[in-house]
């Protein structure tokens, strides 16, 4: 039986990272395994810690991890890419040169049956200063103006930029969940319901929680990330399942 896989926030080439290689390598040992049963691959955004594309220039690295995207397109796995507020600046080159599909602003899905909601959930965020960055960082004048910079104090400002965010983050620790009345994701949840009850599931990444909730008839899956949690959802014709993927092995939560 085919399965979808769904999973985000890899933060692949954060330098808070101390094993990079070896942080890469685990995500490619899960890819590798869904590839004997998956028809489809979704990565809900910020798989990369900084990713900047010029015309003619990616960022070094991740070699590893993209062989084995290309791998399973190849191989007529389909693989959906959603762009995370880490990695928002990705252009053509996943498409041409992987086999990704793009996804550039939240959807609704339907598969095996089931109508899954889709998004990296940095959409939805409330927060003043936050939307107000995220604004800029969709700039197309902004990004023409980063375009200009040579790649070799661009790139290093974003990852500079990312590594602040991510110590950040290490130290204060993510906040907890704080209940639907207070996430972003889950206010937006029951707003969305009024118009389409018919939902099913509701799968967000962005908060590194990884919290699954009812919310009605439907339910709301905030997936962790795999830095710490390695977590992630599988569906196929009856079930949807959030698992964690520890070591080789795929435990139910």
């Amino acid at each position: 039986m085919k399965k979808i896989y769904i999973l985000s926030d890899a933060h692949l080439g954060s330098w808070a990272i101390e094993h990079r290689r070896t942080h890469e390598r685990r995500i490619v040992s899960f890819l590798d395994k869904a590839k004997k049963d998956a028809a489809a691959v979704y990565l809900l955004g910020d798989m990369f810690d900084f990713w900047y594309e010029f015309k003619n220039v990616v960022p070094k690295g991740f070699t590893r991890f993209l062989g084995k995207i290309s791998e399973l397109t190849d191989s007529g796995i389909e693989v959906h890419l959603f762009t995370g507020n880490h990695d928002m600046w990705c252009f053509d080159y996943f498409e041409k040169e992987c086999g990704m599909t793009i996804h550039r602003e939240p959807c609704l899905v339907e598969l095996y049956g089931k109508e899954v909601f889709l998004a990296h959930g940095d959409e939805f965020s409330t927060e003043r200063g936050f939307r107000i960055l995220r604004a800029m960082f969709h700039s197309r004048f902004l990004q023409r103006m980063l375009s200009m910079v040579h790649p070799r104090w661009s790139v290093w400002f974003g990852h500079k930029w990312a590594h602040h965010s991510m110590i950040k983050h290490k130290v204060e620790g993510n906040a907890p969940y704080m209940g639907e009345d207070k996430e972003d994701c889950m206010k937006f949840a029951k707003r969305y319901l009024t118009t389409h009850p018919s939902v099913d599931c509701f799968i967000f990444g962005h908060r590194h929680i990884d919290t699954d909730v009812a919310l009605g008839n439907s339910r709301v899956i905030f997936l962790g990330d795999w830095i710490s949690t390695f977590d992630y959802v599988v569906i196929d014709s009856n079930t949807i399942e959030h698992r964690h993927f520890v070591e080789g092995e795929s435990k139910e939560i």
